[in-house]
């Protein structure tokens, strides 16, 4: 029977507005304070570690993940997602002591600016470019998520399954909703206004979560649950070998597998490093920490935070299989990604219904608005600014209105991009989310991090024109192993190349970003320089 608008549904929906007049109050209360880049983009340099620490977890936690970890549960049925932690814990105490210091000590606004001290204003441009594009194509991707909610909801209210074309329309909608309100408070407050926001929202969405394991608690047989924790199902640790296979084959199924401890110690510590030290809009947070020592413990404590928050979105996902299992549901969505927005929608209380939507807009307006400040800073300060001779800090009302107005540039791209994942995912509704946002990143951030190693770990090695080269090159290697390469000769009907590159083995996505900066810090070194450090 399809839902009625009525007071329970009016219930929930002020629940929601109360959480978008606070976020938007936030943004107009510390907007009226910031007229110096320094400010606006930096906080002065004067945010808590702990403030820092609750906006790095609101970043990295996207609505992908808030939906697609369940999601990941929910099939899955195990803990195996969980063991990447380790390798993200790993590569954040390396960024925290090897990263952090020299973006401080070169008080940089933009961390691409380190590599033109480092190397020239060549490499600094083609980091900046790399990262712009990355950050666009990943932030539309996971603000398309959000918009799940909504595409349950209309199910649900109407009682009528949307077709293809109405559901895009509702993708559409709530798309531009969100990154408007978003780009709005973002555009006014700055970098204080996301961070503040940030503790707001992360709040709601980890309140949220907590509230949804207890009710799915609540309605699970006992025995059902006993029966999977004595079921030996529940892994977290899988090697990804077979003992009696060759050792070639054996390596062969860890680099395509996704979720092993070998992805987990190796390939995410790499992956960690490219996203939380070569990413300018999560590494722009950390610098609004007073000085490098508080910025680490921020840091280092975010990623012992992933342990507990992965355990509790997976829970979800495992307890979610239990429930459907005891109620069947002929209106269960297929797409896993789902799964979770149509529980929200169907079973939760009334008020706690609408704390967990709000915890999913929450959680993509928390990584959108990080995004749009950092690619509208890094913008202005890599190429604007540097087009245009400024040499130093410009802190005047000029710069923050540069800031300000591409601000609302880069919400209309990553609405574009958005809007046409929401278009891809319809038309393949078995994709799951995690494995595409990640990949993104696997692409371009492997070139990014290979570089920045080069400039952190050496003295006289890498040029402007030996960086350029590889990065080409790791970015090529990287396609060619992560099946982009074939994928776009056979789009283009081109059969040669696909049968040419039919042999090479297609890597998983925790191995794409160690793969491209190995090559790209190989290729790079052979250029030898005089360090500017």
């Amino acid at each position: 029977m399809p839902m009625q608008i009525d007071f329970q549904i009016a219930i929930d929906l002020l629940v929601i507005a109360a959480y978008f007049c606070a976020v938007v109050f936030v943004g107009l209360v510390f907007g009226q304070k910031e007229n110096s880049l320094e400010s606006f983009a930096l906080g002065g340099r004067s945010i808590p570690w702990w403030a820092v620490l609750a906006s790095i977890i609101a970043a990295e936690t996207s609505a992908a993940t808030f939906l697609g970890t369940p999601g990941e549960g929910y099939k899955l049925v195990n803990y195996t997602y969980l063991q990447l932690v380790l390798g993200m814990i790993i590569g954040r105490i390396i960024v925290a002591f090897v990263f952090l210091r020299p973006f401080y000590e070169r008080n940089v606004y933009s961390i691409y600016e380190y590599l033109q001290f480092r190397f020239g204003p060549g490499t600094r441009k083609a980091a900046s470019a790399i990262f712009l594009v990355t950050r666009i194509l990943a932030s539309g991707a996971r603000l398309y998520v959000a918009a799940i909610v909504l595409a349950v909801a209309f199910t649900l209210i109407t009682g009528v399954q949307p077709s293809a074309s109405q559901q895009f329309l509702i993708y559409l909608v709530s798309i531009v909703l969100i990154t408007l309100i978003t780009a709005l408070y973002t555009a006014i407050g700055g970098i204080k206004a996301v961070i503040w926001t940030d503790c707001i929202q992360s709040s709601v969405m980890i309140g949220g979560a907590i509230g949804a394991i207890f009710v799915l608690l609540s309605q699970i047989p006992h025995a059902a649950v006993d029966q999977l924790l004595h079921s030996g199902k529940l892994s977290m640790i899988t090697v990804g070998t077979d003992a009696s296979a060759s050792l070639l084959t054996n390596l062969g199924k860890i680099l395509s597998a996704d979720y092993t401890i070998w992805a987990a110690l190796i390939g995410m510590t790499f992956t960690t490093l490219a996203t939380h030290g070569t990413d300018q809009d999560m590494v722009q947070r950390m610098l609004t920490a007073p000085d490098y020592k508080k910025s680490r413990i921020s840091l280092v404590l975010s990623g012992l935070a992933d342990l507990p928050i992965g355990f509790i979105f997976l829970t979800i996902g495992i307890l979610l299989n239990l429930y459907y299992q005891a109620h069947a549901d002929a209106g269960l969505p297929t797409k896993t990604n789902e799964v979770f927005a149509y529980f929200i929608l169907k079973q939760m209380p009334i008020g706690l219904r609408g704390l967990l939507i709000a915890g999913i807009f929450a959680t993509a307006m928390g990584s959108l608005s990080a995004a749009l400040n950092a690619l509208a800073t890094s913008y202005t300060r890599d190429f604007v600014q540097a087009r245009a001779g400024h040499t130093e800090h410009t802190e005047d009302e000029v710069a923050v209105g540069d800031v300000r107005k591409f601000t609302y540039v880069f919400a209309g791209l990553v609405i574009v991009v958005a809007v046409a994942t929401a278009y891809f995912v319809i038309a393949h509704p078995d994709s799951r989310i995690i494995p595409i946002v990640l990949g993104i990143f696997g692409y371009t951030y492997g070139s990014m991090l290979g570089i920045f190693l080069l400039g952190l770990l050496t003295k006289g090695r890498g040029t402007d024109t030996g960086n350029l080269i590889g990065m080409l090159v790791g970015f090529l290697v990287v396609a060619i192993y992560s099946g982009l390469a074939s994928g776009t000769a056979e789009a283009l009907g081109l059969k040669g190349v696909v049968a040419l590159l039919a042999p090479v083995p297609v890597i998983g996505f925790p191995w794409r970003i160690m793969l491209g900066s190995l090559v790209t810090m190989a290729c790079a070194a052979a250029f030898r320089s005089e360090s500017k450090e």
